[in-house]
């Protein structure tokens, strides 16, 4: 990698943390170059705007995310045990995030809604990614017996990922996990429900 990508990768990392953690709206030019240790041109000579450096920067949280989902549930063969383990992912965010601030995805979803399309866009598309993600667990687990069969996967998927989310929420809100254990707890009994 050559010194500019390095640049160009940290310049990412850092503003990721940043919006992430104030929001792309709170987050200036300013704080992007307090942040990165940058001038203004440093920064603009890696991104042609604050825009392109936002979509990049979520890009990068949720690929963090994503890494943390994919190794949870790479090792497990059971749709059960695969959801468990993606639960399990999302309940350690709260003392543990893979990026600081907050789930990435439900901070850019509320603060995107109306504001900045191509942000609600991408939130959108990570979205979509993760509830296929699910579905596609609770359809293999159906074609293999583990699940049982006439079961709504798109439903299910929505009900897990609207409730950790709000469980994140909750947490980070009171700072206390006594809210995603509660929802970890509930979701383990919900998914087990279905079970073949």
């Amino acid at each position: 990698m050559s010194k500019g990508e390095e640049t160009k990768t940290r310049i990412i990392q850092q503003a990721a943390e940043l919006f992430n953690q104030q929001g792309y709206a709170g987050a200036s030019i300013s704080d992007i170059m307090r942040v990165t240790g940058l001038h203004k041109g440093g920064i603009y000579n890696h991104f042609p705007s604050k825009d392109d450096l936002a979509l990049q920067a979520f890009d990068f949280a949720i690929a963090r995310v994503t890494q943390h989902t994919t190794a949870a549930i790479r090792s497990k063969h059971h749709a059960i045990e695969r959801l468990e383990a993606m639960i399990e992912v999302f309940a350690g965010f709260v003392d543990n995030p893979p990026i600081q601030g907050g789930c990435p995805l439900l901070n850019t979803a509320v603060e995107s809604d109306d504001a900045h399309p191509a942000l609600r866009d991408r939130a959108q598309k990570a979205m979509n990614a993760w509830r296929n993600l699910i579905s596609q667990i609770i359809q293999k687990g159906i074609t293999k017996g583990e699940i049982r069969s006439g079961v709504d996967a798109d439903e299910i998927a929505t009900i897990i990922i609207a409730t950790l989310e709000g469980a994140i929420m909750m947490s980070k809100l009171y700072g206390d996990a006594i809210y995603m254990q509660r929802v970890t707890n509930h979701l383990k009994q919900y998914i087990y429900s279905y079970k073949n």
